[in-house]
């Protein structure tokens, strides 16, 4: 049954951080710029498409025009030479009769280029405004991406801090803060405990010292007098002897 739970809990998990993914604006407007982009690219290939199309239908127009053109003055050398007697009257009449029926075929099928030439111009006008209009919105979405970014890191970093904040126990750092303030307490007092014993040790010393140097001076001051009496300077000195 346990093993079941788990298998739950982990489907349960899977799915929750796909709907994250899904929702993650971050990754959605990455994908739309990304398929704009792609119809971008496609607008292109059509507009160029377009554009060889209307191309193609403008040389169509003066290609048809000239062979018009062409059809009309073979029509006229025809007649010309039926009269200058060069070809029958009958055979110029039937040549220059086919003559000016392609010349009007070539200005039909130039009629119908024309038309196509326009309206391929009008598609490529269109597909130009549609084109620099999504440009527009891609960059758009992409500076709008780059502040969005911005803000998420900012509020990422935000939420990390603050999450560290709420999570500090104030009552183990107030309990950890009273045991460092105890333990330097003890190491203060116990800095002054030796710094007293090593006065006090000095102060033994210096008085060992001095009643050393009284005893001394005054063994020096017994010794002098002894020697005095030794030689018998004990008795006042006269001062000034009068002659």
């Amino acid at each position: 049954m346990n093993i079941f739970k788990r298998i739950f809990k982990i489907g349960q998990a899977e799915t929750h951080s796909a709907i994250d993914q899904l929702e993650n604006p971050i990754k959605m407007s990455e994908q739309g710029i990304r398929d704009m982009k792609e119809d971008l690219d496609k607008s292109l290939r059509a507009l160029a498409e377009v554009k060889a199309m209307a191309i193609r239908a403008r040389n169509d127009v003066e290609n048809y025009r000239e062979k018009a053109q062409e059809y009309e003055n073979k029509a006229v050398q025809l007649l010309q030479r039926a009269h200058k007697g060069d070809l029958s009257t009958t055979e110029a009449d039937r040549l220059a009769g086919e003559a000016l029926l392609r010349k009007e075929e070539n200005i039909k099928l130039s009629a119908q280029a024309l038309q196509d030439q326009h309206k391929f111009e009008g598609s490529v006008a269109q597909l130009d405004q549609n084109i620099k209009q999504l440009k527009s919105t891609i960059s758009k979405w992409e500076n709008e991406l780059k502040t969005l970014k911005s803000r998420v890191t900012v509020s990422n970093a935000t939420k990390t801090i603050n999450k560290q904040l709420a999570q500090i126990d104030s009552h183990s750092t107030v309990a950890l803060l009273e045991r460092m303030k105890e333990k330097v307490a003890v190491e203060e007092a116990l800095a002054e405990s030796y710094g007293e014993i090593a006065n006090e040790s000095k102060t033994i010393d210096q008085e060992i010292d001095k009643a050393l140097q009284t005893s001394a001076a005054s063994k020096a001051s017994e010794d002098v007098a002894a020697l005095k009496a030794k030689l018998g300077l004990t008795t006042t000195p006269v001062e000034g002897r009068q002659e």
